[in-house]
């Protein structure tokens, strides 16, 4: 551990002073933005992979994708940059630390980011500032994150030639009303309703400017909510979780009849796998996995999951401008790509989520207080 430690500050130094070791389209309408397919080349994403840089990938998703690759693509060389921001934690690369190269460092870093990008393959970039409540309390992280580090990792790849995974969301395209049957696909408007979701709108415009302006090889994946281990506990389902093994209610907002589409972090990144190695460069694939469920039905099966009644739990002050329901259409990428989820019942998943955070309480107590002191403060 000593030794691999030892060999990632070489690197990051290396990187540092430039001795790194390696020489949709965008449509306008009358109703606004709309997604479809960006200058597809014909050409799959990946080709040989050897060697991957994994922005943000000491995050929940990103680090479950790095867990990921080393059992499923034990070959292919990782390297992490994650700037150990609040929502970042070693802890969530036990296991495979040793077998990756680690750097702690910010994307905004041009230096940094252009030795990275040089010495891989591929880019998969899910480093990005991602929750609404904070976005609205202070909008510039996000702009800064999400806007000028998509930016930078975009330059970096236009002058080494590299190619690009992005991970975007689902809530770019707004909301849709509660009994309208329609769900979000890749042709669907833009319509982001917050700082997070507006910036990250704005990195996935980033993306198709620079595959139709400079010919970048890039894809680009909008996925659904996430559920499962590592999620930091600020977050809905685990914020539930831990606070029914504190003793404590778990907390919903206002009525509590929003929907959301619920996917376990492993079917995303197993999807984001099957486009990075078969997906079409300059296409948009939307991650789903018909997982529609209000968050007062999440909340009773969490307590009827953890032994309690359904009906115990606090009613909080709702998020201002609360998007209604997010619903996916992952259509194109099941037929081009083969792929199907693997917890297709919401509430295996759940289970299984419930006993991690059970099993490791370690990884996030430390955690806990300080995120609830947040929230009281919000009247949340």
């Amino acid at each position: 551990m000593v030794e691999a430690q030892g060999a990632n500050e070489k690197r990051k130094r290396d990187v540092l002073s430039g001795t790194s070791s390696a020489d949709r389209i965008s449509q306008r309408s009358d109703s606004g933005i709309s997604e479809g397919s960006v200058l597809s080349t014909g050409q799959n994403q990946v080709g040989a992979v050897r060697k991957l840089l994994v922005t943000g990938g000491a995050g929940f998703i990103g680090s479950n994708f790095v867990h990921m690759l080393r059992h499923d693509r034990p070959d292919w060389q990782i390297t992490v940059i994650d700037k150990m921001g609040y929502a970042g934690n070693k802890a969530s690369l036990d296991g495979v630390m040793k077998d990756i190269s680690f750097v702690e460092g910010d994307i905004c870093n041009e230096e940094l980011i252009d030795g990275l990008v040089a010495d891989c393959d591929l880019v998969v970039h899910f480093a990005a500032e991602s929750h609404n409540d904070n976005s609205l309390n202070n909008p510039w992280p996000f702009v800064e994150s999400n806007l000028l580090g998509t930016y930078r990792i975009l330059e970096a790849v236009r002058k080494h030639s590299k190619k690009l995974h992005h991970i975007s969301t689902d809530e770019v395209y707004g909301d849709l009303e509660l009994n309208d049957p329609a769900k979000f696909n890749e042709s669907t408007r833009y319509n982001p309703s917050s700082p997070y979701s507006s910036t990250k709108a704005g990195s996935d415009m980033l993306v198709h400017a620079w595959v139709r302006s400079f010919g970048i090889h890039a894809t680009i994946s909008n996925c659904s909510n996430n559920y499962g281990p590592r999620q930091h506990v600020e977050k809905f389902i685990p914020r539930q979780i831990t606070e029914v093994l504190e003793g404590r209610k778990p907390k919903l907002y206002g009525t509590g009849e929003q929907v959301r589409d619920w996917i376990h972090v492993d079917d995303h990144n197993s999807a984001v796998l099957a486009i990075i190695e078969n997906g079409q460069s300059g296409n948009v694939y939307l991650i789903g996995a018909d997982g529609e469920k209000d968050n007062k039905s999440v909340v009773e099966l969490i307590l009827k999951g953890m032994g309690k009644e359904a009906s115990d739990y606090d009613h909080v002050n709702d998020r201002p401008g609360h998007d209604m329901r997010y619903a996916i259409d992952s259509t194109k990428l099941q037929n081009e790509l083969g792929w199907q989820p693997k917890y297709t019942n919401f509430a295996d998943g759940l289970k299984a989520t419930v006993e991690w955070y059970k099993e490791n309480e370690s990884w996030w107590k430390p955690l806990k207080a300080e995120t609830e002191a947040k929230y009281k403060k919000a009247g949340q």
